[in-house]
């Protein structure tokens, strides 16, 4: 019982201490983690091509593996200049955005019967002084000059950990002297790099898909900037349960601001609404199935989790970075029973 008691503590203290260094170092390891992620979306990519009839037999694997880095890389700098010029559009815009807001709130306050009181004056006194949407758009331009920069570092992470990536077996080998346990690590390593890897790979393949289908709802309906908010759809299909509403909660809401009409948003609404039900619901169970083994629960309260450690960021990496650690423990008799409670089934 003692050393039961003790080991809870010890883990206890482990715990917090992990926690701690993780939020502490977000602004370091955050960059990293994500590097490390992009890396096995071009493992799983590089193991999807090699399947396809025509291009996987006539390429050497160092091929595909070339030309999997270099799609992701156009795809970040793809990323960074259609946010630069989502945002320089969105400045353009914002005086019509602003009069459409007062709009609105005039509408509302006729709703509510409050025509003489207060004034159209005071109301767009008090909406423009609360929503400044000009200073909104500064600190967005901000934001995103602050992602490019991020991006940036990623793309070099990537390329230097592609690089280094043929020594890391004999570097595995080299930390230990005893063979079987130098095996076991790499089973260990493998075993995360294929499940992740091909998680990643089908999941941006389906974000990419749903970022499509919704990019062609939207520009059939008028939505300005579509393929800035198509973007931002298929960059939330990462973060499970909450990505789906938020996905289709800020498009509307932009385009309620965008035509001042409530039917119009409704209708945008019901579109995407369908759009993410055929992906949740048809889509991701078919191609993804269970292949990371997590429970729905522990997902939810992961992604609650990292979201306070590492933030939005932490939001987006809550689910490979669980399955991973999930990995690791079902690989140790004394952690063995966390990764039972932490997975789908109790099978790990």
């Amino acid at each position: 019982m003692n050393e039961r008691f003790r080991a809870l503590v010890y883990g206890t203290v482990f715990t917090v201490l992990l926690g701690w260094m993780l939020y502490i170092g977000r602004d370091i390891l955050v960059p990293i983690v994500f590097s490390v992620m992009a890396v096995y979306v071009i493992l799983g990519a590089t193991r999807l091509l090699a399947r396809i009839p025509v291009i996987g037999p006539a390429l050497p694997v160092q091929a595909l593996y070339a030309l999997a880095t270099l799609v992701m890389l156009a795809a970040l700098a793809l990323l960074g200049w259609l946010a630069m010029d989502s945002v320089d559009q969105l400045l353009a815009q914002v005086p019509h955005y602003q009069a459409q807001l007062v709009s609105m709130v005039q509408q509302g306050a006729a709703l509510l019967g409050v025509e003489s009181a207060p004034s159209w004056e005071g109301i767009r006194t008090a909406v423009l002084a609360q929503v400044n949407l000009q200073r909104l758009a500064g600190s967005t331009l901000g934001w995103v000059a602050s992602m490019i920069g991020g991006l940036t570092v990623v793309g070099l992470y990537v390329a230097f950990l592609m690089i280094e990536r043929r020594h890391f077996d004999a570097k595995l080998d080299a930390l230990s002297p005893d063979p079987q346990r130098g095996a076991r690590v790499r089973r260990i390593v493998g075993d995360i790099n294929r499940r992740i890897g091909t998680y990643l790979a089908l999941k941006t393949l389906l974000s990419i898909l749903l970022g499509f289908v919704s990019w062609i709802v939207l520009a059939a309906m008028g939505v300005e900037l579509a393929p800035f908010w198509a973007l931002v759809i298929g960059l939330l299909n990462y973060v499970p349960y909450i990505g789906s509403v938020l996905g289709v909660a800020l498009p509307v809401l932009f385009a309620l601001l965008q035509f001042g009409d409530l039917k119009a948003a409704l209708v945008l609404a019901g579109a995407l609404s369908v759009v993410q039900f055929l992906n949740g619901n048809l889509l991701d169970p078919y191609l993804m199935g269970s292949s990371l083994n997590l429970s729905p629960f522990v997902i939810l309260v992961c992604l609650t989790v990292w979201t306070a450690l590492w933030g939005v960021p932490g939001a987006f990496l809550a689910v490979p970075v669980t399955a991973s650690l999930v990995m690791v423990l079902a690989e140790f008799q004394g952690s063995r029973p966390i990764a039972v409670l932490l997975s789908k089934k109790g099978e790990v």
